[in-house]
């Protein structure tokens, strides 16, 4: 994707802008970084630049990580769970929501056929 002649127009666009912006970004780097070996720099100056994170945010574990490991598989995600893999229908009989109405209705003629076929015996005279 992303092959029409306005993106590859954009993406040009995009790199020469940052070509131009390059040099300026430097120069406000170095400038920071030599008010910092004498220790004048603020935070603020440096949130300009950069995203600034504090140290001990950084150290922390998130919280997310931390219920993860002391409830084991409690955070485990089952939804589909009671859902046949082979015919695709839930307990209720119903399709997955994500399903196209072609596709469910070739599952559900495939299994129409599979039931019919040990009872429908072709009816005819017999030679």
């Amino acid at each position: 994707m992303a092959k029409s002649l306005r993106s590859k127009w954009r993406r040009k666009m995009r790199a020469e802008k940052r070509k131009k912006i390059a040099p300026k970004e430097l120069v406000r780097l170095k400038a920071m970084l030599g008010l910092g070996e004498k220790g004048e720099i603020t935070m603020k100056d440096v949130a300009e630049v950069a995203t600034v994170v504090p140290a001990e945010k950084v150290k922390e574990k998130p919280k997310d990580v931390e219920m993860q490991e002391d409830n084991g598989d409690a955070g485990k995600m089952d939804l589909d769970s009671k859902r046949n893999k082979k015919t695709m229908l839930d307990d209720q009989g119903r399709y997955p929501v994500w399903m196209s109405q072609r596709q469910a209705k070739k599952l559900k003629a495939k299994r129409m056929t599979k039931k019919s076929k040990p009872n429908s015996k072709k009816k005819g005279i017999a030679w």
